[in-house]
């Protein structure tokens, strides 16, 4: 049995994408632990990656949902319905593991314009069409609420356009136009909150050698509108750096991203050598690699969201 995180973790639907999905469309049905916790069996994940990748063939959830629905035999027994017909299983990473076409929440269905269409950075960048990314990008943030925005529709967004580069659809230009363009829209709305003032202070970034920036970047984001002084140091900050910043502005947290399974050594190494200088400081990570860096550090899990307003709820600075 699988957690919410792991889950998300293993089939590449977001959490809050899976609740979402189970709220609407009940297809997948968690077994609740006595304290409230979903979890998740071999088939579940299962159907959770099969409605994934039909989502990200084109399908809406409540298509897509229907339509596993019925692959399910007529005496309820899902052993032999043809899920495997829609899993993508040739597109591996470095690691060795399978990586899913990522999902998104069936709030798609609300605009018709194509406010939440998951594939449009990915399209844009496998054309390296600097109108048509830009074009999306502010089509979407003008959607809805901005946590909204990048939940249900930028992290999923961005999660496709990295399997689309894996399997060699999108190349390194296109990736690297889509970066830039997300890159300088969350500086702009991260500019555009002033910093909570005269409250706990949290240090957030990268470890040395981490580049992909984009995730911890739009969690900031969150975090500064959920009221919290945050500090952004960006990629690639040697461990001796972070040192340096701990001493010198004493946050009440700092916050390390860690992408890609490559990050974790020097995250550890981070973490470690934070531990050295001040043993109660608050040391989280978030990221694709969080949960493999150990050594003490707090996981915030995958939705940035909702990562910001829980580290901003323990530090008594969530924003009503």
């Amino acid at each position: 049995m699988y957690t919410i995180g792991h889950a998300a973790r293993l089939t590449g639907v977001p959490s809050a994408t899976i609740r979402a999905w189970e709220r609407r469309y009940g297809l997948v049905r968690p077994v609740r632990t006595e304290g409230g916790y979903r979890l998740y069996d071999e088939q579940g994940l299962q159907l959770l990656r099969a409605m994934g990748a039909l989502v990200a063939a084109g399908w809406s959830p409540s298509q897509a949902a229907e339509h596993l629905r019925s692959d399910v035999t007529s005496d309820g027994d899902p052993q032999n319905a043809p899920w495997d017909a829609y899993l993508v299983t040739d597109e591996r990473d470095d690691s060795g593991e399978t990586a899913h076409a990522p999902a998104t929440d069936d709030a798609a269905d609300r605009d018709a314009s194509g406010a939440w269409d998951v594939t449009a950075l990915a399209r844009g960048a496998a054309e390296l069409d600097p109108v048509a990314i830009d074009e999306a990008i502010t089509t979407a943030f003008a959607a809805g609420p901005l946590e909204e925005v990048v939940e249900v529709w930028l992290m999923p967004a961005l999660e496709m356009l990295g399997a689309q580069w894996r399997a060699g659809r999108v190349d390194v230009a296109g990736e690297h136009v889509v970066s830039a363009t997300v890159h300088r829209r969350l500086a702009i709305e991260l500019d555009a909150v002033t910093p909570g003032a005269g409250g706990p202070r949290v240090a957030v970034g990268l470890p040395r050698g981490a580049q992909h920036e984009l995730g911890i970047l739009a969690f900031s984001v969150m975090l500064r509108r959920a009221g919290v002084d945050v500090l952004y140091l960006g990629a690639d900050l040697p461990a001796q750096h972070w040192v340096r910043v701990v001493q010198q502005q004493r946050p009440a947290a700092v916050v390390i991203g860690t992408p890609t399974p490559t990050d974790v050594l020097s995250t550890r190494e981070t973490v470690a050598a934070l531990r050295a200088v001040d043993p109660v400081l608050r040391v989280h990570v978030g990221g694709g690699a969080q949960f493999e860096v150990g050594q003490g550090a707090v996981t915030l899990g995958h939705s940035v969201a909702t990562a910001a307003h829980n580290l901003a709820l323990a530090l008594g600075r969530a924003a009503s």
